[in-house]
């Protein structure tokens, strides 16, 4: 089970919002000041994820929740994703070239495929994103932000 730390924006009728932020590595390699993926990733937009969730429980904003996910969805969802264009563009480039016998008809197939490729995986990751085998799950839930209080006397 994949497991990642989210924090409830809101709750209502036992729909949670959720807002998760991608973590990556470059904040554990030495190598930073010469590396372009950091550059990169300080550049680009901060991956911040926000989901609804089921939960039986109410739970109050500012609280933090362990979700999990199967390994078995993940990888098949990147299968979906990768596999799916890359055999659409070979697919539709070995049609092309045996039809027309042409390289420019091979690329034109290749272009042609790997765009179907990109659809036929986005419709069907639609379809298949219901299935509860790919929706995350609730693990664990931390204590609400208020529910511990320190008081000192000074």
């Amino acid at each position: 089970m994949m497991r990642e730390w989210a924090t409830v924006v809101a709750w209502h009728d036992g729909i949670a919002t959720l807002h998760t932020e991608a973590k990556t590595t470059c904040n554990s390699c030495s190598a930073r000041k010469g590396c372009g993926s950091a550059m990169l990733n300080k550049l680009g937009p901060k991956n911040a994820h926000v989901m609804q969730i089921n939960s039986e429980k109410p739970l109050s904003p500012g609280q933090r929740i362990e979700i999990g996910i199967r390994e078995s969805s993940l990888l098949s969802s990147a299968l979906l994703v990768y596999m799916t264009p890359l055999v659409g563009l070979f697919a539709v480039a070995g049609l092309f070239q045996m039809l027309f016998d042409s390289d420019l008809a091979a690329a034109t197939g290749a272009l042609l495929g790997g765009v179907a490729g990109f659809i036929v995986a986005k419709g069907l990751s639609l379809r298949l994103g219901h299935r509860e085998a790919f929706q995350p799950v609730i693990l664990s839930i931390a204590l609400p932000p208020d529910a511990l209080r320190v008081e000192s006397k000074v």
